[in-house]
């Protein structure tokens, strides 16, 4: 999707800059709401700062991408790979590299949390879903399941799979590129016992986005990975309940 070429890479470098800005923005408008005391902003878990990290960091790359493609001069067909070869292609690698992935990531955040517990380290949620999971307002748990299905892969995975890792791999960095933004795209969740489950997921979503030529593969996995994780979760805590 990227080329060595300085206007792709200077296209590339700005969309990261307005992305880093729009995240910012969104951290001090925060921070301002919090020192206001303003209802729904007061603790890190409340539903307004859950809504305002979330449309300014994926809201906003949802409003980037089409500035960024049409800028590029790069169709939505060729960016997310919509053809039909590449829709079977999908069709069929995303499910099945989540057979392994799955139980993979799964086993990774097991064997993480009860390392975390006996070096008696504080695991943590992360406060969507927490927020999730705790609501009792219905419209917050439904924006959540839409945030993590639909938008957070299609935003995310534009901005690593589409972005990042390409630029990096066009400049000659490409085992650097795969592993680094993989690291990133874990750490921006904020989790440290998902952290190893999430490098892997990344790392195979990488795969697929080389494998395919686009994005439709890597953001059906990525979506299906969060519904069955809110699936599981949801159920844990019924059942715990």
């Amino acid at each position: 999707m990227l080329s060595k070429n300085p206007r792709d890479t200077l296209l590339a470098l700005l969309f990261c800059a307005a992305q880093f800005l729009c995240i910012a923005s969104g951290q001090l408008a925060m921070s301002f709401l919090h020192q206001k005391g303003v209802n729904g902003f007061k603790h890190e878990d409340d539903f307004g700062n859950v809504l305002l990290a979330t449309l300014s960091f994926q809201g906003a790359t949802w409003i980037l991408i089409p500035i960024y493609l049409r800028l590029r001069r790069v169709r939505w067909r060729d960016a997310f790979g919509l053809s039909a070869k590449k829709v079977f292609l999908s069709l069929g690698l995303a499910p099945a590299v989540l057979v392994v992935v799955l139980p993979a990531a799964g086993t990774l955040q097991w064997v993480t949390a009860r390392v975390m517990t006996v070096l008696h380290w504080k695991t943590q949620q992360e406060t969507a879903v927490e927020l999730f999971l705790t609501s009792a307002w219905w419209p917050t748990g439904m924006y959540l399941a839409v945030f993590a299905v639909v938008l957070a892969p299609v935003a995310e995975e534009f901005i690593f799979r589409g972005v990042l890792f390409p630029l990096l791999k066009a400049h000659g960095y490409y085992k650097s590129a795969w592993i680094g933004v993989s690291l990133l795209f874990a750490f921006i969740h904020g989790d440290a016992a998902i952290f190893p489950a999430l490098f892997v997921l990344a790392l195979a979503l990488t795969w697929l986005y080389q494998t395919t030529g686009g994005l439709l593969a890597p953001i059906m996995a990525h979506s299906l990975f969060n519904a069955a994780n809110l699936a599981v979760f949801y159920l844990a805590n019924t059942r715990g309940g």
